[in-house]
């Protein structure tokens, strides 16, 4: 089984980077590979809200000059899918926000790629606003219907320098218990599938109220 995680700080081995590496640590272990990719450093351009997508439902955006599409085909290719980020004002990194508004809409009007893949949300945080970081995340993977573990408190470690989330030690604890029951739900979802049939996806029902 593999998982995919995605780094959204500008920085490479920001604290973002080593709150995931706990939680890859622990899917590791129980012999589960994690390919870090990191996102925020890169120029993602917003969506355009073209239709593109769902025009030519070929699971591709239509800018190209970017690695969006590459990594919408690692997210498919994964069991699991681990999103990270930082907190910019309350709110997701623009760079990991514009991939995530992307990636996420592809998926969901090409035959929902992401659906029942394991998901989950880290935030690395200075003080606060992480928990609204953290529900911004989750809520891509709620509207993808994947399956959510959760942790022992919210998926938040603080720190303020690179490196410094290593040194909450409730923040790793939270990390460490995430990655566990990260990896058992795979292992239990992966084992189940030769006895419990997967049920066929509804097609979306979008209402518009202004009559």
């Amino acid at each position: 089984m593999k998982v995919v995680a995605f780094n959204g700080s500008p920085r490479k081995e920001g604290n973002t980077y080593h709150a995931i590496k706990v939680v890859a640590a622990e899917l590791e272990k129980e012999g589960i590979e994690v390919e870090i990719v990191h996102v925020g450093n890169k120029v993602i351009r917003g969506c355009m809200a073209c239709g593109g997508c769902v025009r030519n439902q070929n699971e591709q955006c239509v800018m190209k000059n970017d690695e969006v599409n590459e990594w919408i085909q690692k997210m498919k290719e994964a069991d699991g899918i681990i999103l990270g980020s930082p907190v910019h004002y309350s709110a997701i990194g623009g760079t990991m926000k514009s991939f995530l508004d992307r990636a996420f809409y592809v998926a969901s009007v090409n035959n929902g790629m992401f659906r029942h893949k394991v998901g989950v949300s880290v935030v690395a945080d200075r003080r606060a606003g992480g928990v609204p970081v953290f529900d911004q995340l989750n809520n891509f993977l709620n509207y993808s219907e994947m399956i959510m573990p959760t942790s022992n408190y919210w998926n938040i470690a603080y720190g303020t320098a690179p490196g410094e989330v290593t040194q909450d030690e409730e923040g790793m604890q939270i990390m460490r218990v995430l990655g566990k029951n990260m990896a058992w739900l795979m292992k239990v979802m992966e084992a189940g599938k030769p006895h419990v049939k997967e049920h066929e996806p509804e097609k979306k029902i979008f209402t518009n109220f202004i009559r």
